[in-house]
């Protein structure tokens, strides 16, 4: 699909507020990435979000099913919301979205830390007169204002549901949104914390923009971004067990409490629907991130408590992205590790990978196993015998015919380190720390495998994650994008749990491996690497895409093309084996996309629901 630049949402969004703000971003990032990233902002396809989002808001006839549908149990769920000088406009608009649920057990816990102003008592005043009519809403004025942390504690304290929600007071829901939630909790007992996809709304409630589709709980996407933010609900007996807000990390408060509570969740569940709207105006973040630079040093902080508390080291550092975060985990010891290399024939290009290997690699203890295949030139022969007087490279034999899973199990049985690397011949390694890079991740106890950013030689990305569905079974993120783009929310350059990633650039534990039972040999050629993260997954173990790992790759300039009926009878029965052993994945999706976004593209676009 031709992407472009829709002037008209450009023009449309050129207010003295964005040009001031743009004027920051402009300060921040430099010229160069500024344009980047304001092309990236205003690029489109043919779905305009406002419209999709208006075409997806429940009729009436939904929400009366909803206000009539007897779910199995009852919960009640405590909305807790601090209110601070809150604008009247605002207000109302709060407390109205919220007796508009078409679940009616709930309670809105107001705390109200405004000062004794005209402002503060005009907060009282609409407050007393809505819960004179309505008794679910609870209303606690405090002493004095406590901060963001200490006013939401208040709200906690008057909370008795069974679960607990984080409510802004200038937000908004959707009438559904506690429905949805209990519905999702009904689905899922043991749940302990649920949450939603959300957007952004401008002050006149009249366009909704920036839809934040979210994944299903990843444990590193929440270590570089607090992607679950809005709306989240916690079970109260959780909130009580690790305490509410701490008022030292303000400014990331909901980041921090976030982190405690899926620490010890039993479950944690994710409400893939637009629930939640944040409203953009003057004083929001939502919208302002140059307003508080505070809040992002907080971030990093509440990051550091986490990874203490988990028994993790790693280094947290900002990137350029502003509330975007990167771990770099600590090497432990120098364990060996082994480098797998299948190659037939051009010698050049294996040359060129080794030769990359040899000069940019800086960690200290790696050994390089070649598997050969059937090469029939001289020139390769030579090669190899040349490599096998280098101390750390060894050169072994599969002499059947061409079987990637077959070949690199071979290469793994014949490798000696506790950590294996994938690697095709046509990669050449751009990252010099690659791999202390990957075993920073693969040496935790819940990863099992972790995967790398790939680019052609042009600079474009040719891998930065693999989606389970697209284009049939599986397919690569962003493909074609250039390099210098970050992509949707900046997915292209973070750290983040995914279905899997291409074992062209793949770091295994070698007992993951073992207890997988390595490739499966019936996937010849295609998906092998896919089945093999899935079964990996199903173990219970995280695969992992770093962005932080750089490579090029020749993709497939040693297989050829699928241009005989053999070839072609081939990848069919592949694709018979993926639909037959992973049904469920496909017919359900992939837990780390949403189901809002296409699976004709790679690049995170809206579905297309007509």
């Amino acid at each position: 699909m031709a992407r472009k630049i829709s002037w008209g949402k450009l023009i449309k969004r050129l207010s003295p507020y964005n040009i001031k703000k743009g004027i920051l971003y402009l300060k921040h990032y430099g010229p160069k990435e500024f344009a980047s990233r304001l092309g990236e902002r205003f690029e489109n396809t043919d779905i305009d979000y406002n419209e999709w989002y208006m075409s997806q808001v429940p009729d009436e006839n939904e929400l009366e099913r909803q206000r009539k549908h007897s779910l199995e149990f009852s919960l009640k769920i405590s909305l807790a919301v601090p209110l601070y000088n809150t604008p009247e406009k605002f207000l109302r608009q709060l407390i109205e979205c919220v007796q508009l649920q078409t679940y009616t057990n709930w309670e809105l816990c107001l705390a109200d830390g405004s000062p004794d102003t005209e402002q503060g008592a005009r907060v009282r005043e609409i407050v007393l007169e809505y819960s004179g009519r309505d008794g679910r809403i609870k209303y606690r004025r405090l002493e004095k204002n406590l901060g963001i942390a200490g006013n939401t504690n208040a709200a906690f304290e008057m909370a008795d549901g069974d679960f607990v929600a984080l409510l802004d007071h200038d937000d908004l829901l959707a009438p559904s949104a506690v429905y949805e939630v209990l519905k999702a909790l009904q689905e899922h007992p043991g749940a302990d914390a649920v949450y939603t996809d959300e957007d952004k709304v401008d002050t006149e409630l009249t366009e909704h923009f920036q839809p934040h589709f979210k994944p299903d709980f990843s444990p590193d996407l929440l270590r570089a971004n607090n992607y679950i933010c809005h709306w989240f609900v916690v079970r109260k007996t959780l909130l009580e067990e690790v305490g509410g807000l701490r008022s030292e990390f303000d400014g990331a408060q909901d980041y921090d409490f976030i982190f405690r509570c899926t620490e010890k969740a039993g479950e944690v569940v994710h409400v893939p629907k637009i629930l939640y709207h944040w409203r953009v105006h003057k004083a929001s973040t939502a919208d302002n991130p140059a307003s508080k630079m505070y809040a992002f040093e907080a971030g990093k902080r509440a990051i550091e408590s986490h990874l203490d508390r988990c028994g993790l080291q790693g280094e947290v550092s900002h990137t350029p992205d502003y509330g975007f975060y990167r771990v770099k985990y600590k090497v432990k010891d120098t364990p060996l590790v082994s480098v797998v290399i299948p190659n037939k024939d051009h010698a050049d290009t294996l040359r060129q990978c080794l030769r990359s290997v040899r000069e940019k690699t800086t960690y200290p203890r790696y050994e390089i196993i070649i598997v050969e295949n059937n090469s029939v030139e001289d020139e390769t022969f030579e090669l190899y015998r040349s490599l096998e007087a280098q101390e750390n490279i060894k050169v072994v034999r599969w002499e059947s015919g061409f079987n990637y899973s077959a070949i690199n199990n071979y290469g793994f049985s014949e490798a000696k380190g506790e950590y294996i690397i994938c690697l095709n011949n046509d990669i050449t390694v751009i990252t010099p720390d690659w791999m202390e890079e990957l075993l920073g991740h693969c040496q935790r106890p819940d990863t099992g495998i972790v995967g790398a950013r790939l680019y052609y030689p042009d600079d474009t990305i040719q891998h930065a994650g693999i989606v389970i569905g697209i284009g049939g079974i599986a397919g690569s993120l962003f493909v074609n994008m250039p390099r210098s783009r970050s992509g949707y929310l900046h997915k292209a350059r973070l750290q983040q749990d995914l279905s899997a990633v291409t074992a062209a650039c793949m770091m295994v534990k070698r007992s993951v491996w073992e207890e997988a039972g390595g490739f499966e040999e019936k996937l010849a050629v295609a998906f092998n690497d896919v089945d093999f993260c899935l079964r990996v997954r199903k173990a219970g173990y995280l695969v992992v895409y770093d962005p932080y790992v750089e490579m090029y790759h020749d993709e497939s300039k040693t297989r050829g093309v699928e241009d005989t009926k053999e070839k072609v009878r081939r990848f069919q029965s592949e694709i018979e084996y993926m639909r037959g052993h992973w049904i469920n994945i496909l017919k359900n999706g992939d837990p780390y996309y949403n189901p809002n976004l296409s699976l004709t593209s790679w690049n995170y676009e809206l579905r297309n629901l007509e």
